[in-house]
């Protein structure tokens, strides 16, 4: 008789035999929308932020998804700047400024903390070049593995700032955080995240990645023309394009290139 295989640390976890309950650090926000001035400029007239009233986070994952320009980036920056986060990334002890480019979105933004959290971190994927500059600056080096972030690629560094830097009990903000990884980096990030998850951390996470919004212990929210919703994974954009282009990438190319290429035929006679 075969004995029973050993169950894996993700086992454990999407059977809840583990506290993967994470830090719920910042239960929810609310948007003080009777401070805002004027509904009609940017950031207020982006839909999302538009009908915006309060949002509750899951206390370990939430995921921001939605298209480019949806406003879930900007609402992230909005949540860091409040948390004190340096608005270009890095910790609340980087004070750094290239340029200064974020909304005021954050002065209008109300949080509602359950307890204090002792580690945290902003990551933007645009701006990691200067929070790396700034990491040598200081000669912190050794908390990211002893090497300087300069000297990986960008999907090594952003690894080495989650395998080295990020040790749990703390709040950690990711705006696209794919954009440095490639598919098989963002498969290896799914245990970094359940690690720092078991380590009672909390994370809100933007991004398109259909990898990453496969993580079992969070909650997605949809940033759309009418607002912000709660999606199941499945019936994310993202997983569904992702899975019918996989399972008929013929068919999938002969309907987007077909029109295309009929236009040019049309064009070239």
């Amino acid at each position: 008789m075969m004995k029973p295989s050993r169950p894996t640390q993700r086992t454990l976890g999407l059977n809840d035999k583990l506290p993967f309950t994470g830090g719920g650090f910042l239960p929810a926000f609310r948007l003080k929308r009777e401070a805002v001035p004027d509904f009609g400029r940017y950031p207020f007239n982006m839909p999302a932020i538009r009908t915006l009233d309060r949002i509750e986070l899951h206390p370990a994952v939430t995921f921001f998804v939605g298209e480019n320009g949806s406003g879930k980036s900007t609402l992230l920056e909005a949540l860091a700047i409040k948390l004190r986060f340096n608005a270009e990334g890095g910790s609340r002890n980087f004070e750094f400024a290239t340029r200064e480019t974020h909304s005021d979105l954050h002065e209008f933004l109300q949080l509602e903390r359950s307890h204090h959290f002792t580690d945290g971190w902003f990551l933007r994927a645009e701006s990691f070049y200067n929070v790396a500059s700034q990491i040598d600056e200081l000669g912190a080096a050794h908390s990211y593995g002893g090497q300087s972030l300069h000297a990986q690629s960008h999907g090594e560094s952003f690894l080495a700032l989650l395998t080295n830097r990020l040790q749990g009990g703390g709040i950690y903000l990711f705006d696209e955080p794919e954009a440095a990884l490639s598919p098989q980096r963002q498969l290896s990030v799914l245990p970094l995240l359940h690690r720092l998850v078991y380590h009672r951390s909390q994370l809100v996470i933007a991004t398109h990645s259909p990898i990453l919004l496969a993580y079992p212990h969070a909650r997605i929210l949809e940033f759309g023309e009418q607002g912000i919703r709660e999606i199941a994974y499945a019936d994310t954009e993202h997983f569904r394009i992702t899975k019918d282009f996989l399972n008929r990438p013929e068919r999938m190319l002969e309907l987007l290139l077909g029109d295309e290429e009929a236009d040019l035929q049309a064009k070239a006679r």
